[in-house]
């Protein structure tokens, strides 16, 4: 059976539904500030004016509020996500965060010390608990390592709608997008492999399973591009993939692998080729990030520098895994 990429997209969008995404991407949010008054700016600033020449929505401004911990009524509006506190050192520990903890929400404590080493916790605040983020000031270089990244955690069902909206978000929305849609792609392909390495039932549907998993994560990866778009302040159109079919077509190459390897080694396949479905989508999500980033596609060399990382990854996974399953079943 012979799919080439036209047949894989005109297959795939027919899966894509252009309304949901535009739903998706208009999604209401809202994002707490307190704390000191010049911070606060600072930071509502950077979310709303650091990048002059985005495309940006006239309700942008709406999604960021500036409340008085003091007066905060106990219940917060339905679409508030998360509370940001915003202080100098010292300020963290004389805060009433009792009464923000109240709003059941995660709590992020952000100092700003220009004196002082940056320091994270290891995951994002849960609802209703503080975590502290220290920074030596209010950028996007500062944040978007960490800070960026775990406030994007909590914005589960509303990353597309934070991208269009906060445009200094957008590669930290992205970057969540790409992962959650790999993750989405491995499944399908180790489900695709653990059909093909059945005796008999790969012989039965081996050919079917093969073609659905390269239709499948062909749409995820189709539905992942869209998104990014959405987040970049694109309106979310099926025909817009055609200007990133270099990136669609860079990862035909992967899926093919991933069948192959899979064929030689029958326990390990099933990890090997779920393991490269989660590197071929991760690429075509940077990919398409930086194309939104920079306007320009990634250079081959890029893209194949990047695939041969994210497989050298997935390889050692499956190897630690064959092994470990080998010294259980001697």
């Amino acid at each position: 059976m012979s799919i080439g990429a036209a047949d894989l997209l005109t297959l795939a969008r027919k899966s894509v539904r252009a309304t949901a995404l535009h739903t998706e991407a208009r999604k209401p949010f809202r994002f707490l500030l307190c704390g000191d008054p010049g911070l606060v700016a600072e930071l509502r600033a950077l979310f709303l004016h650091s990048e002059p020449d985005a495309n940006v929505p006239s309700d942008a401004p709406s999604t960021i509020e500036t409340i008085d911990p003091l007066r905060r009524p106990t219940v917060p509006a339905p679409d508030a996500r998360c509370v940001i506190f915003l202080g100098r050192p010292g300020d963290l520990a004389g805060a009433r965060m009792d009464l923000l903890e109240r709003l059941r929400l995660p709590i992020f404590a952000l100092t700003v010390d220009p004196a002082a080493a940056p320091a994270f916790p290891p995951s994002a605040p849960l609802r209703g608990a503080v975590a502290e983020y220290a920074v030596p000031r209010i950028d996007r270089e500062s944040l978007r390592v960490k800070f960026f990244a775990h406030l994007i955690e909590r914005c589960k069902g509303i990353e597309v709608a934070v991208g269009r909206r906060l445009p200094v978000l957008r590669e930290s929305v992205a970057g969540k997008l790409t992962r959650d849609a790999a993750s989405s792609a491995l499944k399908v392909a180790a489900a695709s492999a653990m059909v093909d390495n059945v005796p008999m039932l790969g012989i039965v549907l081996g050919a079917m399973a093969s073609a659905g998993d390269i239709v499948a994560i062909t749409g995820i990866q189709i539905v992942l591009m869209l998104q990014i778009g959405a987040a970049y302040g694109k309106d979310p159109d099926v025909a817009r993939v055609w200007e990133l079919l270099p990136v669609v077509g860079g990862g035909l190459g992967w899926r093919a692998l991933a069948r192959e390897v899979s064929g030689f080694i029958p326990v390990a396949g099933v990890a090997i080729k779920g393991a490269i479905a989660y590197a071929g989508t991760i690429v075509v999500g940077e990919g398409v990030t930086v194309y939104y980033e920079h306007g320009s596609h990634m250079t081959a060399a890029q893209a194949a520098q990047l695939y041969d990382e994210k497989k050298r990854h997935a390889m050692q996974f499956a190897r630690d895994l064959y092994t470990r399953m080998s010294k259980k079943n001697p």
